[in-house]
């Protein structure tokens, strides 16, 4: 019961949060749109298209984000990373310029343009939390049967042991069978399949493709013929002897 209201509040916390990320990042992504597109009108841009360039550059910032996260702790970071790092430059310089492009008189530019540069770099830092905890809350929502499995492996561990009867040493001078052992049964291949491995190999198959169409590890089918040679001398030598063994017992 603990622990099911410890991840219900987990869900609760988790998606109060993303929530709030979202609107978060909703209001950065407007201010940083306005201003850019405001930009590009003035840089000459018709009206009608401005509001492409600022979904360029903020969009860039958005998916360069996602594809940070999701491609974390892989070689390929690298790509999504420089992208981030170029669109957030980008965002901030472009926002920059528009504040103390048109900006009053009597504000100061450096004023003006650090005022700019939050709602970019809001919009980055506030992206990436996004999606972090949209992928933690993933994770609580959805059942792990690792869990479930380490779970019943604990509990089977802390059942206690049977104790087994010691032997009596007349069972063991006897060498019969110990009361209350279990022998492990291990199964063994089919003899089919041991054939057809064989076959097979005589057509030249290698023992991984051999493996593959049987639905068997190649270290199986390595144990098979394997087996197969320690076997082969002895049978070999039996069959020599016999004829011997047969010689020597015939009558005079």
């Amino acid at each position: 019961m603990n622990g099911a209201r410890v991840v219900q509040d987990g869900r609760v916390a988790a998606g109060t949060a993303v929530a709030g990320t979202v609107l978060i990042a909703a209001g950065a992504f407007w201010l940083s749109f306005t201003a850019l597109a405001d930009l590009a009108r003035r840089s000459g841009i018709a009206g009608a298209q401005a509001w492409a360039w600022p979904l360029i550059v903020d969009g860039i910032i958005v998916v360069a984000t996602v594809a940070v996260v999701a491609l974390a702790g892989t070689r390929r970071t690298w790509y999504p990373w420089m992208l981030l790092i170029i669109g957030a430059g980008l965002s901030v310089a472009a926002n920059s310029i528009h504040a103390i492009v048109a900006a009053d008189a009597d504000v100061p530019a450096l004023l003006a343009a650090a005022v700019a540069a939050v709602p970019p770099l809001v919009l980055l830092a506030i992206t990436h939390l996004t999606v972090i905890l949209t992928r933690h809350h993933t994770d609580i929502s959805s059942p792990r049967s690792a869990d479930v499995d380490d779970a019943g492996e604990l509990q089977a561990g802390a059942l206690p042991m049977p104790v087994l009867p010691e032997p009596s040493g007349a069972v063991l001078e006897a060498g019969g069978p110990i009361p209350g052992e279990a022998k492990a049964v291990v199964p063994r291949p089919s003899s089919s399949g041991r054939v057809t491995a064989a076959a097979l190999r005589a057509e030249g198959w290698s023992n991984k493709k051999i493996a593959r169409h049987l639905g068997v590890h190649p270290s199986t089918v390595g144990r098979w013929f394997t087996n197969q040679t320690a076997h082969e001398p002895e049978a070999t030598q039996t069959e020599t002897q016999l004829p011997e063994e047969l010689e020597n017992e015939r009558p005079y």
